[in-house]
């Protein structure tokens, strides 16, 4: 596929978005911003809120673009009511506009917590993608939704989607956990741009993180695409695990992949 020129970015508020605004550009892309919050710096960013703003607002939002990033919508875990509409209504807004605006592609961000309930594979074992998914909230139910809406779209009206299951994206990894699921900023906008531009994805799925010593899941999915991480957690290991020491493989918030969000997930403030 040929490298799209203009990208809508949603979510372009959030942590994620932050980060890739600030890389996305240098792949080329003209970046289209929007998110429910005025977007720092970017006065022209598009303020919208997916699952309200009607059928026209959001085909527009979506008008001309080449290509879809979808980041938007609640990160962490919320009652099943501000879930349904951030994460699912807001998500089939978007696919929807897609369709009647022929946007042929979307990257949706999944998430490691549609699969969190799945046990920390022992010392070698990678889970592969297509290992059952067991969420372990309401927020990683809303990604399975989004995957199976994505494989939808794709049969009933073309749209390729890549889903990319994203770890950590943070700058460094700040848990002993993080150290298998981490994805570097640089590694993310690596992965984002293979995703925009892969040849003949149809719907695939695909775990986000970089190329960890101590890496959980299986990345050959990614790599298959073109994906070429470049770093590791590992130069921050030995310092997390003398300030956390190792995971407790009988305590259930470190012995599943989705850590403490099997058993105290954090809350959406809002």
């Amino acid at each position: 596929m040929p490298a799209p020129r203009t990208v809508l970015l949603t979510g372009a508020a959030g942590g994620v978005g932050t980060l890739m605004r600030d890389l996305l550009p240098e792949y080329g892309y003209t970046l289209r911003l929007l998110d429910m919050r005025p977007v720092d710096g970017a006065p022209d960013a598009l303020v919208l809120d997916l699952a309200t703003a009607g059928d026209e607002a959001v085909r527009a939002a979506v008008r001309g673009v080449d290509a879809i990033i979808h980041l938007a919508g609640i990160s962490v875990e919320s009652s099943f009511e501000k879930i349904l509409d951030a994460n699912i209504r807001g998500t089939h807004a978007l696919y929807e506009a897609a369709r009647a605006e022929g946007v042929p592609r979307v990257v949706f961000a999944s998430s490691n917590h549609a699969i969190g309930f799945t046990p920390v594979p022992e010392s070698g074992g990678l889970v592969p993608v297509d290992a059952p998914r067991r969420p372990d909230t309401f927020y990683g139910l809303s990604k399975c939704f989004g995957e199976d809406l994505a494989q939808l779209y794709w049969d009933l009206h073309g749209i390729e989607t890549v889903s990319v299951r994203i770890g950590s994206c943070f700058p460094r990894p700040t848990s002993v956990r993080m150290l298998s699921i981490w994805m570097s900023p640089a590694d993310g906008a690596r992965l984002l741009h293979v995703a925009l531009t892969a040849p003949d994805v149809g719907h695939t799925v695909v775990y986000g993180s970089s190329a960890n010593t101590r890496l959980w899941w299986d990345l050959s999915p990614a790599r298959a695409l073109g994906y070429a991480p470049q770093d590791d957690s590992e130069p921050y290991a030995a310092e997390l695990l003398a300030e956390q020491g190792p995971l407790d493989t009988t305590d259930p918030g470190q012995s599943r992949i989705g850590g403490h969000f099997c058993t105290e997930p954090p809350q959406w403030p809002y």
